[in-house]
């Protein structure tokens, strides 16, 4: 059944305060490193909005990563350890390449990253010594120049033939522990982003630039999100695709504090793997 607007107006919702970039005449950027004295880590502008989320839970089998950009999929793993970087690598990578395969139909799918996230109170994302932070403010982790530059830089002498072929960056967010109730997973319906909502930001490394995207205020936007997630539930993410005949191709997501979660949650546990996912045609 279509998700149409009158579907999603019927949805249990909370409200939850999302913060967008606010428009600014300078080109965004952010370093992941301390900078030099005397320059700000980062020149973004942001403005927060409180806007209804919505429970994805009621329409999970009726979205999908072409029309909305994301899915929600039931999907027990046999690695008993997320924290064990061998377990990572030798049970829940093909884990994963298997399981978005199955999704897209996609004839090739190659993990060629994940993020550990640990909540800590009052810390920063990037913070050095620490654990990496949810991520609060709304991004869209490739843009129409870093989606083909990722390929080049993981595939190597094969990126060439890939990129004639259409692929996608599908991302796989899952709890590390459950329920999930603090700083939860907000995505965004890629229908309702219009094209002027995206807007390019650079990262900047020791060693390179990436670029990714930032969001825009527009109150057509529609959030979901999964309340009390469990480790045995993952989301994707469509982050990227090279194919330009309508289907969702940038995602916009970004975590939030849920109002209505307790006073005594879990602090975030989360892992998100980042796929490289090739088509035959």
């Amino acid at each position: 059944m279509a998700l149409t607007e009158d579907r999603i107006a019927q949805l249990p919702h909370v409200p939850g305060t999302l913060t967008y970039f606010a428009r600014m005449a300078e080109r965004p950027h952010t370093y992941a490193f301390d900078p030099p004295a005397g320059v700000a880590r980062s020149n973004i502008v942001t403005e927060d909005h409180t806007l209804p989320i919505h429970d994805l839970r009621p329409v999970g089998g009726d979205v999908s990563l072409d029309e909305e950009g994301f899915a929600l999929v039931a999907a027990p793993t046999s690695a008993a350890d997320l924290d064990d970087e061998d377990a990572l690598r030798r049970i829940y990578y093909p884990e994963a390449e298997r399981l978005i395969a199955a999704a897209t139909g996609a004839s090739r799918v190659v993990v060629f990253d994940h993020t550990i996230r640990r909540r800590q109170w009052g810390v920063e994302d990037r913070t050095p010594g620490t654990p990496r932070q949810p991520a609060t403010r709304i991004h869209g982790d490739y843009t129409e120049l870093s989606g083909p530059q990722r390929v080049r830089d993981v595939m190597g002498a094969e990126a060439d033939a890939l990129l004639r072929r259409r692929f996608a960056i599908v991302n796989l967010w899952r709890p590390i522990r459950g329920p999930l109730q603090d700083a939860p997973l907000a995505v965004c319906d890629t229908r309702s982003v219009a094209p002027g909502d995206l807007v390019e930001q650079d990262l900047i490394y020791r060693d390179r630039r990436g670029e990714i995207y930032g969001l825009t205020y527009n109150p057509a936007h529609r959030w979901f999100y999964v309340p009390g997630m469990q480790r045995e539930e993952v989301l994707l993410l469509k982050c990227y695709d090279s194919a330009r005949d309508g289907r969702a191709r940038f995602m916009p997501h970004t975590a939030f504090d849920d109002p209505t979660a307790p006073a005594d949650k879990l602090p975030r546990e989360s892992i998100e793997l980042r796929t490289l996912v090739f088509f035959d045609a």
